[in-house]
């Protein structure tokens, strides 16, 4: 385990740096190997991975000023497994009271056609609150 602090330290390193000299639409990049001069980035789609190889002469210089050893740099587009989940959907919960009050509405809307789907939602949601209880 030692033994990999010190590369596990470089690569943070050369990441955190990496990072300082891109623009921000680049935070999903990634360095993924550094050896013999020729560092390894991954881009998640192939749009930011032709974007970014424009900006590589500038950063390979600047990577170079900050004592970086970087002959040549080379992107893989990779898709990253941090994938977003979905927000989870809120779901509204209505107190006995409220259930009530929309119950006595649905009574209290006149029979007409314009009433009809509106009366058909309300009893829907009655009986869905209801089934819960």
């Amino acid at each position: 385990m030692a033994a990999l602090l010190p590369a596990v330290t470089r690569m943070a390193a050369l990441q955190k740096q990496c990072a300082a000299e891109l623009p921000a639409m680049f935070s999903t990049c990634e360095v993924l190997q550094c050896e013999a001069g020729q560092l390894v980035l991954s881009a998640p789609n192939a749009a930011l991975a032709s974007k970014l190889k424009q900006q590589l002469p500038r950063l390979q210089n600047q990577l170079l000023a900050g004592n970086w050893q970087i002959n040549a740099i080379r992107i893989k587009v990779q898709v990253s497994q941090n994938l977003m989940k979905a927000p989870a959907v809120k779901q509204a919960l209505l107190s006995s009271k409220a259930v009530s009050a929309f119950s006595s509405l649905m009574e209290e809307l006149e029979p007409s056609a314009a009433n009809e789907a509106l009366k058909n939602a309300i009893a829907a949601m009655v009986r869905r609150y209801s089934d819960k209880k």
